[in-house]
């Protein structure tokens, strides 16, 4: 029991940390050689300076496709002009400069409250227009919209959707002793617009997207007694779904959202057991000795991977989600833990440890290899971005709990700080839907 000890205290301890909430605010520590140089002109604002709208959605644009690692934009102090659409382009000045794209756009009234944005992305060597679109928002999806049009480009230039238009889930701490307040959040995936979730004197961690985004489960220490809870995002109604005595953790919501695979203790041991969120219905999966915890589905929902110390140490097994014989996965290191798929199933990011550090690692499940992503001490809870494009995770800097990215082929580094306090436990949003017009 002593692994299953260490990971609960060590989570407790995390949670319980200095206060923390404000805006994330990320820095690029490291970024690609070679990345497409690309201008975003400012958008031109064609209704009245009274109605001049609250964010700069070309600015939005620009950091979001910056944070990538994949595009170097162009400063605005460097433009040689600003034009609001295609006609006005004189792509000589944007050759001069060495320029492979341009966007350009307008942003007017639309009706009460509402805006239409337009924007054009063009190849400045052929000259001609890629794509287009006509996004109508509110000032309240304003920030919301942008993100969606750098995920067009993103996705127009390099092939593989974007993942700007999505969110964060994160736990922080506020207030030590009788007034601690432990929040779990969710942001933009730029770190904008944090909101709290659930607030409580008591643990909150291990949160988990539903499929859809529209809930997500974590555990509650409330009443001293670790339990499973079920929210709705935007409503706030939640469902306690698991209560058992003994551990209730490590829920994770299925890839059709139908079931939560999770560790219960309620036999005499921590195992694996799935439970069908319509009925109740829980299935025990794990059934052994050692510990067995920290689930996480295959994306075609066939498989589950976890992490067992049976053979001495931390490493990640894997189980069909129908029963059978557990196989090991990992070989390297003497710890290993914490693992989820990549989007495309073919690898997965985990925790390992090397002389003494917990650093994010890659492992590709056809070969075997594991690439190291991180160089922190105590790098944890590493969680893909839906394009599997980045890897968020909690880490220390400066002693001081935060949260970082890196790119899968680990050259883009970013740091995500909050301006006091800590901050925990990151998971990537699923992707939202995205509504287009040309």
């Amino acid at each position: 029991m002593i692994f299953l000890r260490k990971v609960f205290i060590s989570l407790v301890l995390i949670v319980l940390s200095t206060p923390a909430f404000s805006n994330l605010t990320i820095e690029i520590t490291e970024g690609a050689q070679g990345a497409l140089p690309i201008a975003i002109v400012p958008f031109k604002w064609s209704g009245s300076p009274a109605g001049l709208p609250a964010h700069d959605v070309s600015e939005v644009i620009r950091n979001d496709l910056q944070r990538s690692g994949r595009f170097n934009p162009l400063p605005v102090a460097s433009m040689l002009a600003k034009p609001g659409s295609g006609d006005e382009i004189d792509f000589r000045d944007w050759r001069a400069l060495q320029m492979e794209n341009i966007v350009v756009g307008q942003v007017q009234p639309n009706g009460s409250g509402g805006y239409l944005i337009r924007f054009q992305l063009f190849d400045v060597y052929r000259g001609e227009q890629i794509t287009g679109y006509s996004v109508p928002t509110t000032a309240a999806d304003l920030r919301s919209s942008a993100h969606s049009i750098a995920d067009i480009i993103y996705e127009t230039l390099t092939g593989e959707p974007g993942a700007f238009a999505t969110s964060i889930a994160y736990v922080t701490s506020e207030g030590k002793g009788e007034n601690q307040r432990i929040q779990l959040k969710i942001a933009d995936a730029d770190g904008y617009n944090p909101q709290t979730i659930v607030s409580s004197k008591e643990p909150i961690m291990s949160p988990s997207w539903s499929p859809d985004g529209s809930k997500l489960a974590y555990v509650s220490f409330e009443k001293s007694q670790p339990s499973i809870f079920v929210q709705e995002v935007f409503t706030g109604k939640r469902d306690k779904v698991s209560a058992f005595k003994g551990i209730n953790g490590a829920p994770v919501f299925s890839p059709d959202g139908r079931y939560l695979a999770m560790t219960l203790s309620k036999g005499g041991n921590p195992d694996i057991y799935i439970m069908e969120l319509r009925t109740r219905k829980l299935r025990q999966l794990t059934s052994h000795w050692a510990i067995d915890t920290e689930p996480a589905w295959s994306p075609d929902g066939q498989e589950l991977v976890f992490t067992s110390d049976r053979g001495g140490k931390p490493q990640i097994y894997k189980i069909p989600v129908t029963g059978g014989k557990e196989q090991r996965v990992t070989f390297d290191g003497d710890y290993n833990a914490k693992a989820s798929y990549s989007p495309d199933g073919k690898s997965l990011t985990l925790v390992t440890r090397i002389n003494g550090n917990y650093r994010i690692g890659i492992l590709d499940l056809a070969s075997a290899q594991l690439r190291i992503l991180s160089t922190g001490s105590l790098d944890e809870s590493p969680s893909f971005a839906p394009n599997g494009s980045m890897i968020i995770y909690a880490t220390t800097y400066k002693g001081k709990a935060e949260l970082s990215a890196v790119s899968f082929d680990g050259r883009v580094k970013q740091r995500l700080a909050l301006q006091t306090g800590d901050v925990r436990e990151p998971v990537w949003s699923p992707y939202k839907n995205r509504k287009r017009s040309r």
